[in-house]
Order: structure tokens, then sequence, then C-alpha cells
């Protein structure tokens, strides 16, 4: 597969990103309960079409996102965006798609002034933190237990680098 075309998400990939949102679902990366009829819309007020970077393949077909916004809002934090969300398709794993959302965040950040990008991954989520490590993310910090999932406690795994 050639590299995806990676572009920021416009408001009418809502319904694009919200059902490759629910078919990736998993508690190897969710935190909250599977969604269920009636969705909500993709996006709201506090998740902007102009956070996602969206992987764009064949056709048109959205194969991935990432959300990238400010950690907090304060000015002493500017200098730090977090990942605050990457899916990939199913049909689209294993053809580099995360590494390219990922690289393309790197960019995004660094042109919004960044200088470290950070994110949380749960601790069993493997083949994630392998992809977050390989692009030079360090584990910075665990909260060993912060959730109870799928039967049993997972750490939240904190991980940053620097841009």
């Amino acid at each position: 597969m050639d590299t995806p075309h990676i572009r920021t998400a416009r408001l009418a990939d809502g319904d694009a990103l919200g059902a490759l949102d629910r078919a990736v679902w998993s508690p190897l990366h969710a935190v909250t309960p599977a969604p269920q009829p009636p969705y909500d819309p993709f996006f709201d007020s506090t998740h902007r079409p102009e956070d996602f970077l969206v992987a764009e393949g064949e056709q048109g077909v959205i194969d991935g996102y990432l959300r990238l916004v400010p950690p907090t809002p304060l000015a002493c934090n500017a200098h730090v965006r977090q990942i605050q969300g990457l899916a990939v398709a199913h049909h689209a794993r294993g053809r580099g798609v995360g590494r390219a959302l990922l690289r393309a965040a790197f960019d995004e950040a660094r042109r919004q002034g960044a200088n470290r990008i950070t994110l949380r991954v749960l601790g069993h989520n493997a083949p994630a933190r392998a992809l977050y490590e390989a692009e030079g993310f360090a584990v910075e910090g665990v909260l060993r237990d912060e959730f109870y999932l799928d039967g049993g406690y997972v750490d939240d795994v904190l991980m940053g680098r620097a841009l």
C-alpha cells in the first residue's frame, strides 16, 4: 500500500469517522463501554474537525484518524500536544496507516508551535505500545491498575517524546 494521504478532518467526515470508531471499538484500547444506538455525533464542541487528522485511502475511504489537541488550556502547557485517540480500520491495519498518522501528528504539532507530544495507552495494548516506542515515545509514568476492564485491572501508561 502506498503511504496514505493525511489531511485535516472535515465536518462531512463525521458519519464515516463515527462508523470507523464503532467498528474498531475494543477493550484493548477503550475505557468506555461499547457504543450503542442511538449514536452521538462524532464531532461536538470539544471534538472539532480541526483537531483530527484522517488517513484517506483508495477512493477517498477513511482508513484511520488521530486526534491531536493541547492537553490543557493553560499557557504554561502550550508547548505540548497530546494524542487523544488513534484508530485504524481493520482493513488498513499492518499497512503503515497508524505510523503515517503519528508522523503527520508530529509535523502538525510542530506547525502549531509544540516541542513535545504525549499520549496515554492501556498497558495491555501491546501493538499500540510497540508502534509508539518505534516512533520515539518512551514510558514516562504508569498509573497501576487505573481501570477495571473486561474482568481485570489494567494500567494506564503515560508516554511522551520530544519533537
